[in-house]
Parts: structure tokens; C-alpha cells; sequence
């Protein structure tokens, strides 16, 4: 099977200020988001889907991959999309721009989940949420499953809500799926649904249509990079992972 890893980038981010050429080490937080794609084994080759020439200057100052797409695209699924209209691949995989530790394997482990069952038609991850701060914290997606790892819902919300105060598993969406790309064409055509609008989760468009998404399950967390906040707190755990490779 034929897998494409793409990174959809956008300059202009919301809440922090071009957050994806902030530099760690001299590195902007593209360049780490790359590299660890690059680490993956089974994807033929991982690009960068830039929305600006800026963007698109500094991917090539680190010699990556890299498509400019269009500037009106509004979402990183629709950019993607558009990457996938021009390269032919069993499989794309889109992982997020804001997301420096994502751990590769996780991007194997969903191609892998496609190669085994030819049914699904999209795959994402999730790990056990531990921090009960982050339960609660609405900037973290959570997501619901059914016995066969398919997602029943993803919201900011707190769910599933545990009345008997029994001990149960939470899980933390993470920021990467996998496509086939005949699928993945027909996505932007899909009805844009309420709960999509009021949740801002394009993923909730898919489930919304009746379509299922596996979820596997990994031991891997990962960090998206929305405020000033989780940039200093990925800006610590990277200069850490450095330091101790520097003294091995």
C-alpha cells in the first residue's frame, strides 16, 4: 500500500501568532513537526501543505517537501484534499502542524489499521487521558468509542460523563488521520453538519454523514500547540529530549 504523510500548514494561525515559524533551538515548529513525520517507515514520502509563501520559504530552508496550496482553503482537511487531487496514493495521512511530538509509529500504526481492514475508510488514534485537568479542558478533543474502536463522538466536552463515580478510561483524541484518497475527495462535497459548527471538529462532519472512523488506541501522547502556554511547555519537554541526547 502507497501511504503519502501530509502536513497541512497554515502562516496566519488564531490564537498564537504564527506559531508554526516560532523557533526551539533555532528550529521553527514546522521543522520538528517534519522531522518526526520523516520517522516514520512506511509512508513513500511526507510533505508540508503550505498556504504562503513564507511558510513555504522556510520548509525549503530545511530542505523539506513542501505545495503551496491554496489561501482559502478553510480547514487543514480541505488543503490536504487538495494535495490529494494532485499526487496519487493508496493512503494520505494528515498529521497536524501543530503537533512537534507526535510520535511516528503512531503514523505507521494507522496505515497499517487501513492495510488490515479494506472496510474503513478513515482512521484516527487516541490515548488515556491521566490529567484530570485536561478532562476538563475544552482546547483537548475527547473521544467516545463503541466495542469495535469506532468513534460514537468526539467533543471539547467532558464524555463520557461518569455518574456512578466508577473508574473508567477517557480517552484523548490525537491530531492525526489516516484516508483512503478516494474517500478523502468526496469529504469536502459531505454536508457541513450543526455539531461540526458547534464544536469546530471536521471530524464530527464524517461521523454526521454515517461514516465510520476507526480509533486505535496508542500508549503515545502528543501535544498540539494552540496558546503561548503549550508552546513553552513543548519548548521545555524538546530542549529536555536534547539535553539528554547530548549527554548519552
Amino acid at each position: 500500500m502507497n501511504a503519502i504523510c501530509v502536513i497541512p500548514a497554515r502562516l496566519e494561525s488564531t490564537r498564537l501568532r504564527r506559531k508554526l515559524l516560532k523557533e526551539i533551538n533555532g528550529k521553527p515548529l514546522i521543522q520538528y513537526v517534519y522531522e518526526n513525520a520523516k520517522k516514520a517507515k512506511k509512508p513513500s514520502r511526507v510533505m508540508v501543505a503550505c498556504d504562503d509563501d513564507k511558510l513555504m520559504e522556510a520548509v525549503k530552508r530545511f530542505k523539506g517537501e513542501c505545495l503551496l496550496t491554496s489561501a482559502h482553503h478553510h480547514s487543514g482537511t480541505e488543503r490536504l484534499t487538495e494535495a490529494a487531487a494532485q499526487y496519487k496514493a493508496d493512503v494520505f495521512v494528515n498529521v497536524q502542524a501543530d503537533e512537534p511530538l507526535m510520535d511516528p509509529s503512531v503514523i505507521d500504526d494507522l496505515i497499517s489499521a487501513m492495510e488490515a481492514d479494506s472496510t474503513y475508510q478513515m482512521a484516527t488514534a487516541c490515548v488515556k487521558l491521566r490529567d484530570e485537568h485536561e478532562f476538563h479542558n475544552p482546547n483537548v478533543v475527547k473521544v467516545v468509542r463503541n466495542l469495535k474502536d469506532e468513534a460514537l463522538y468526539f467533543s471539547r466536552a467532558a464524555i463520557p460523563h461518569d455518574r456512578g463515580q466508577n473508574e473508567h478510561h477517557f480517552f484523548k483524541h490525537l491530531g492525526v488521520y489516516a484516508y483512503r484518497r478516494d474517500f478523502l475527495l468526496k469529504i469536502p462535497a459531505l454536508t457541513k453538519s450543526r455539531l461540526e459548527d458547534r464544536e469546530k471538529l471536521e471530524q464530527l462532519r464524517i461521523l454526521d454523514n454515517g461514516y465510520a472512523i476507526k480509533v486505535l488506541e496508542t500508549a503515545f501522547d502528543s501535544i498540539g500547540v494552540d496558546t503561548e502556554e503549550d508552546f513553552k511547555k513543548v519548548e521545555h519537554m524538546i530542549k529536555t529530549k536534547l539535553g539528554k541526547a547530548t549527554h548519552a
